[in-house]
């Protein structure tokens, strides 16, 4: 079958689930998407607009699974001097990557957002996860922050500024995020819980932003497609949030690493082989 073929709510269904899995592993949802939209032939404006959409289903999957965290956090604000600290560091970390998102996106999307692009990414992101993994191991040094409440406002902004690299398609914000917290002394899992929580905001932003900025775009006939994106995005991304909770306790991201080498030699393979005809 053609792939213009495919019905569009299976589309939808499929780039729901690659949001789901990818958004919150070191690896990139937007690379994925934008090489899953290129095979699946659907790459214009809509489509677009959509993969920033459905990354809001992802983020309510980390909302559902620290419900009891955030609810604590939310009622606890004006007594609690640990919760209001927590949720000013996730505004301070979210500012960066909006600024910088606002101020440059227009231009990174036209000239960025393309496979070839995006595979070089997934490559030069792998290096820079196994050079910090081997320097983890190399010092020794125990993390000097080991829990999300324990975090100063000069790590929010480091890790705010860590997380704008992922403005760059295939370089994955959850990555650069617990990355970037491993080399600034923050333990396995509180660099991964904070990038989750850094996720609520940046990614509800992101889908409010263009769903402003192209709602011209929309239509009535539109809601069945974001409703299933949007759902499966959620029951990918939960199981997907689970398990990496397990998985960091006892191992670490040089898996992810390799993964990323070779996906991104597959397509700048396929691509200069001629064989997959990616589309721009």
């Amino acid at each position: 079958m053609n792939t213009s073929d495919i019905p569009l709510l299976l589309k939808a269904a499929i780039l729901g689930v690659v949001e789901g899995l990818t958004e919150f592993l070191p690896i990139s949802s937007t690379g994925h998407l934008i090489l899953a939209g290129s095979l699946l032939g659907w790459s214009d404006e809509k489509a677009k607009l959509f993969e920033v959409v459905i990354q809001t289903g992802a983020m309510f999957a980390v909302v559902w699974f620290y419900r009891q965290k955030l609810i604590s956090v939310a009622f606890s604000l004006l007594s609690s001097e640990t919760s209001r600290r927590f949720a000013i560091n996730v505004v301070i970390a979210f500012l960066p990557a909006a600024v910088l998102g606002v101020a440059f996106g227009k231009m990174i999307k036209r000239v960025l957002f393309k496979p070839v692009p995006v595979a070089l990414a997934f490559i030069v992101g792998a290096l820079v996860i196994m050079f910090v993994e081997r320097r983890q191991r190399a010092r020794a040094v125990p993390p000097r922050v080991e829990d999300v409440d324990s975090l100063s406002t000069l790590d929010a902004v480091k890790l705010g500024l860590a997380q704008s690299a992922a403005l760059i398609p295939g370089t994955s914000r959850s990555g650069a995020t617990i990355i970037g917290g491993m080399l600034f002394g923050l333990s396995r899992k509180a660099a991964t819980e904070f990038s989750f929580f850094l996720a609520i905001p940046t990614l509800v932003g992101a889908g409010v932003y263009d769903l402003w900025k192209y709602r011209a775009l929309l239509s009535s006939g539109d809601i069945p497609l974001f409703a299933v994106g949007l759902s499966t995005a959620f029951v990918s991304a939960l199981i997907c949030v689970r398990w990496l909770i397990r998985f960091v306790a006892t191992h670490d991201f040089i898996p992810f690493a390799w993964y990323r080498i070779g996906f991104g030699v597959i397509v700048l393979a396929t691509a200069w082989l001629d064989l997959i005809s990616w589309v721009d």
